[in-house]
C-alpha cells in the first residue's frame, strides 16, 4: 500500500443534483480505489432518498451529509430549473456551515486521517474558499466539457465583442467569435439557451451567475473538467477523464433513484433501432401541458418508446403524470421508469433515437 495516498483524505462535495452527483462518485471511488481515504459529501435530504447506499467495495471511502436549509417538502427540482438557484445555493452555503470542519470532526471516529484536500463543484465556491481558509488544497471541478466551460468562461469578452446578447430574431446559425480553440465550430445555437434571453440590453441574470462562478473557480488550486483528451485537445490542455470509464464504481451508490431493473430486458424483446428513448436529465421540470404534449407525441409517433420520467420533474405532480403516462403508452410498446442507466441504454442496439430537452423544458 502507498502509505502517502493512505494518509490522504479527500473531501468531495459535488452540486446535489444526480448529473453532478454522478460524475464526481466516479472520481471518488476512482482516488479511494488508489487508497485514498475519500469522503463524499451529500445533502441529507439526498443521502435519505439515496438508493442502495453502500460503500462495501470501497472501504476507504464514506458518505456523510449536511443540511441543505430547505424543508423536506420543498420542490428541490422545481427551485433549480426555475432559476432559484441563487435562493438554494444560499440556504446549502448556511446550513453547511464548514463542510472541511464538519469532516475532520468525524475522523477519529471512523479511523479516517484529517482532510488533505478538497474537490468542489465551480457551483460550491465557497466550499473551495474554507477548504483554503483551513489551509488545505481547493480543486474546483466542472461536470460539463471543457468546450462548455471555456464557452462560459469567455462570457465577458463575447459581451466586449458584441456577441452577446443576442439580437432578437438574429440568425442561431451565425459564428460566434471569441471562444478560445474554438472560433470556427460554435455558433449561437451551440451556446446555453440563456443566451437567447435578453433583460433589455443585458444578458440573463443565470447566465451572468455562471460566468461569475466559472471565472470564480480558476482561484482553484486546480481544475478538474469531466472530459477526455480525445474529444476536446483544441479546448485544454490537461484533462481527467472521462470518469464514467477510468473504474468500476458502487453503482448501488451513484443513483438517487431505484434503477429499473427491467429496461435492458425490455430493450431485448425489441428490434434494432426501433425505440425512442426520452431523458430529461435532472434538473428539468416540465408543466403538464408540456408533459402532455411529449407524451401525445411519443404516443403519436407509433414507436417503442423508453422515458425516464424523475421524481418532481412535472409540476402538477408527479404520480398522476406517471399514471397519465404509463395508461397512455400501455405495456407491450412503451416503458416508462423513475430512472434508468442511461449509459447502458444508450449503448443498445434497439435504441434508434435519442431526446433531451434543456433545464428550462424546452
Amino acid at each position: 500500500m502507498d502509505t502517502a495516498a493512505a494518509a490522504a483524505h479527500v473531501l468531495v462535495f459535488p452540486w446535489p443534483r444526480q448529473g453532478h452527483i454522478n460524475c464526481m462518485l466516479q472520481l471518488a471511488t476512482a482516488l479511494a480505489g488508489a487508497d485514498v481515504h475519500v469522503t463524499f459529501l451529500h445533502t441529507e435530504h439526498n443521502l435519505r432518498h439515496l438508493a442502495h447506499a453502500s460503500t462495501a467495495s470501497y472501504p476507504r471511502l464514506r458518505f456523510l451529509s449536511i443540511p441543505d436549509g430547505l424543508p423536506d417538502d420543498h420542490p428541490r427540482a422545481l427551485a433549480t430549473a426555475t432559476g432559484a438557484y441563487r435562493s438554494l445555493l444560499t440556504s446549502l452555503s448556511t446550513a453547511a456551515g464548514s463542510p472541511p470542519g464538519r469532516a475532520s470532526s468525524d475522523d477519529a471516529v471512523s479511523g479516517f486521517p484529517p482532510v488533505t484536500c478538497v474537490v468542489a463543484d465551480i457551483l460550491l465556491p465557497w466550499a473551495g474558499d474554507i477548504a483554503e481558509d483551513l489551509g488545505v488544497p481547493a480543486l474546483a471541478f466542472c461536470a460539463s466539457s471543457a468546450c462548455s466551460f471555456l464557452a462560459v468562461l469567455s462570457v465577458p469578452k463575447l459581451l466586449e465583442l458584441g456577441e452577446l446578447p443576442f439580437p432578437a430574431g438574429g440568425d442561431l446559425d451565425e459564428p460566434v467569435r471569441g471562444v478560445p480553440g474554438m472560433e470556427s465550430i460554435l455558433r449561437r445555437r451551440d451556446l446555453p439557451s440563456w443566451c437567447r434571453r435578453r433583460h433589455g440590453d443585458t444578458i440573463d441574470p443565470l447566465l451572468q451567475r455562471f460566468a461569475d462562478l466559472t471565472a470564480h473557480s480558476c482561484k482553484a488550486r486546480a481544475l478538474v473538467l469531466n472530459t477526455a483528451a480525445a474529444l476536446e485537445r483544441s479546448a485544454l490542455a490537461h484533462a481527467i477523464g472521462p470518469l464514467h470509464a477510468t473504474s468500476p464504481s458502487p453503482s448501488a451508490a451513484t443513483s438517487l433513484w431505484r434503477e429499473d431493473d427491467g429496461c435492458l430486458a425490455w430493450l431485448d424483446a425489441q428490434a434494432d433501432r426501433s425505440v425512442v428513448y426520452l431523458s430529461l436529465g435532472s434538473l428539468a421540470v416540465v408543466s403538464h401541458d408540456r408533459f402532455t404534449e411529449f407524451l401525445s407525441g411519443l404516443v403519436g409517433a407509433g414507436r417503442p418508446f423508453l422515458w425516464v420520467l424523475q421524481p418532481d420533474m412535472v409540476d402538477a405532480g408527479q404520480d398522476a403524470a406517471l399514471r397519465e403516462a404509463i395508461d397512455a403508452a400501455g405495456t407491450a410498446k412503451a416503458r416508462v421508469v423513475p430512472w434508468a442507466l442511461q449509459r447502458d441504454v444508450l449503448g443498445h442496439r434497439a435504441v434508434g433515437w435519442f431526446l433531451t430537452v434543456d433545464a428550462q423544458g424546452r
